[in-house]
C-alpha cells in the first residue's frame, strides 16, 4: 500500500501559500492512490525542539550511556527517520523566512541526519534514498537570475545539501512573488505572482496523472 508523508512548516495558518500547495498535492496524490495512507507532521504548528547538546551527544554515545534527555532526543530521531522510511512519497511545504528555511525545517533536517538511522557511518551511504521527495516552496519575492536580489533565497539551494548524507533528493515546485498581494510597493507584480502561482498549481495537478507516472 502506498504511503505519503505530508509535512507543513509555515507559521501563517490559513494565509500560508505553501500549506495550500501541499494540501493540493496531497489531494492529487490521494486521488491517484485510492487506499493510500498519509502521515502528517506540522513543523510550524507543533515545532520540534532545536538540535542541541543533548541531541549531539545522543548521536555519539552508546544508548546504554544516554541520560534521560539524550534518550528522548534519540527516540525523536528514530521517530522522524521512521516516518520517512515508511513513506513512498514525501511532500514538504517550504516557505522562505528572512531569506532562509524556517527554523522548524532546519531542526527536522538536523534530527533526520542521524548516523546509523539515515546514513551508514562507516560507508557514508544514505539509507533514505529511492523516495519521491517533492518540495513545494513559496517565496514572497523573486530571486531568480537578473533580479535585484538574485541569490538571496538560501532555502532551496540549502535543502539538497543539508539532506545529502541521507540519500533524499528533493525536487522543487515554487510559487514566487506572493507578497505582491499584501505589499503596496509590489502591487504591480500581482500579474506575475498570479502566473507563478498558477504554474505551480498546474505542475502539482499533473504530478500523478497516468502520463506523469508512466
Amino acid at each position: 500500500m502506498s504511503h505519503l508523508l505530508h509535512i507543513d512548516a509555515s507559521i501563517q495558518g490559513e494565509r500560508s501559500v505553501s500549506r495550500k500547495l501541499t494540501a493540493r498535492a496531497v489531494a492529487a496524490w490521494r486521488a491517484a492512490h485510492p487506499g493510500g495512507t498519509v502521515t502528517y507532521r506540522d513543523l510550524g504548528g507543533t515545532p520540534l525542539p532545536h538540535f542541541g547538546q543533548e541531541s549531539f551527544l545522543a548521536q555519539r554515545l552508546p544508548r546504554e550511556q544516554h541520560t534521560p534527555a539524550q534518550a528522548a532526543s534519540w527516540e525523536l530521531m528514530e521517530q522522524l527517520v521512521g516516518e520517512v522510511k515508511q513513506a513512498d512519497t514525501i511532500v514538504l511545504g517550504l516557505p522562505l523566512y528572512n531569506y532562509g528555511a524556517p527554523s522548524g525545517v532546519k531542526s527536522w533536517v538536523d534530527h533526520l541526519v542521524a548516523p546509523g538511522l539515515s546514513y551508514d557511518l562507516a560507508t557514508g551511504q544514505g539509507l533514505l534514498g529511492g523516495r519521491d521527495f517533492l518540495v513545494l516552496a513559496s517565496r514572497g519575492g523573486g530571486y531568480g537570475a537578473g533580479t535585484p536580489r538574485e541569490g538571496w533565497d538560501h532555502a532551496e539551494p540549502w535543502l539538497p545539501h543539508g539532506l545529502s548524507l541521507t540519500g533524499l533528493q528533493p525536487r522543487f515546485i515554487t510559487a514566487e512573488l506572493q507578497l505582491a498581494y499584501v505589499t503596496p510597493s509590489m502591487n504591480e507584480l500581482i500579474p506575475l505572482a498570479d502566473k507563478s502561482l498558477a504554474a505551480a498549481e498546474q505542475a502539482i495537478d499533473l504530478l500523478w496523472t497516468p502520463a506523469a507516472v508512466a
